[in-house]
């Protein structure tokens, strides 16, 4: 598929991430088709993409007609096959469960033509199996943007067994166009890159919390205040290199045997669940969290990611 031919977007799921989505294509020229089967969340959508946009304007990365355009761009629909009809491009951004994901693969190939691709968000569900029922798995393929999605530039682009090279290349260019970040990922395995990446991070930093080392409150502080800060502009082998391999073989050789193993999650993180406490959804999670304070988190967040982004990118 020539990406020049590609007009429209066909997005599958108007929640945390599709909204995202849709903002990015929208701000590009692409003609939006939106369906979510909940019609809170899909006529919600215009809203949350406005508030993103206002945050873009107070930064100035976009003018008051590039807003407007964007919202302009992105057509709610009720029926899955009217967002499906004209799309060259169908990305899925529903649960994160192989069921549903499969059965709503099947519906956007029933509903596409014969050269859609057909994207899945999945944050590391394997392609294959989300695919499997596909007459066409060659143009099926994982697009996973990372929340929020509008904000942060990086896409994992994962291609099962069956996935066309074509494809593959076809969906890259696309995302280089519209200012993302493509990245290849050559095996289809759970969590891909970035996803192993932060949950081993994760699953260290609970450990250290479960066994008493830290609180949550100070783990997160060493992580923004140390390591974390260097993360945007130089990667973990570029780090290693400038400290020299050597030095990063000798701290491994007598930290590693000391580091979490655990292979199912964290008792810490099991309980939190158990007793409902689970962040901003419930008001309540390592931290305290209302109304307020969650709209101020998140708006802090996206702004300063912004900059941090621009910043990274050499444009200040």
């Amino acid at each position: 598929m020539n990406v020049d031919g590609i007009k429209v977007i066909g997005i599958i799921g108007a929640g945390l991430m599709g909204h995202g989505i849709a903002q990015i294509f929208g701000l590009n020229g692409y003609e939006v088709r939106l369906y979510d089967q909940d019609r809170s969340m899909l006529q919600s959508a215009p809203d949350r993409i406005r508030g993103n946009l206002k945050t873009f304007e107070a930064l100035e990365l976009i003018g008051a007609d590039q807003a407007a355009s964007c919202l302009e761009k992105v057509s709610l629909c009720e029926d899955m096959g009217r967002a499906c009809a004209e799309a060259a491009v169908i990305i899925e951004a529903v649960k994160e469960d192989l069921r549903i994901k499969q059965s709503v693969f099947a519906d956007m190939e029933r509903f596409s033509s014969p050269e859609t691709i057909f994207c899945s968000n999945t944050s590391g569900i394997s392609i294959g199996g989300i695919c499997e029922g596909l007459d066409h798995k060659a143009r099926a393929m994982g697009t996973h943007f990372w929340n929020p999605p509008h904000v942060v530039p990086c896409v994992e682009l994962i291609r099962s067994e069956f996935t066309a090279d074509e494809t593959v290349d076809t969906v890259f260019e696309l995302m280089t166009r519209v200012g993302q970040v493509p990245v290849k990922v050559l095996k289809d395995v759970p969590g891909f890159i970035g996803n192993r990446l932060q949950h081993a991070m994760i699953r260290e930093a609970l450990y250290v919390v479960q066994a008493g080392i830290a609180t949550p409150e100070d783990v997160d502080k060493v992580i923004k205040s140390s390591f974390g800060l260097r993360l945007p502009l130089i990667g973990a082998f570029e780090t290693a290199d400038l400290a020299g391999i050597d030095l990063a073989y000798d701290v491994q050789k007598y930290l590693v045997p000391f580091l979490c193993t655990d292979l199912k999650p964290l008792d810490v993180l099991k309980e939190k669940v158990e007793a409902g406490t689970l962040g901003v959804k419930s008001g309540r999670g390592f931290y305290e969290w209302d109304p307020e304070k969650i709209k101020a988190a998140i708006s802090s967040r996206d702004s300063k990611l912004l900059r941090l982004i621009r910043l990274a990118r050499g444009n200040e």
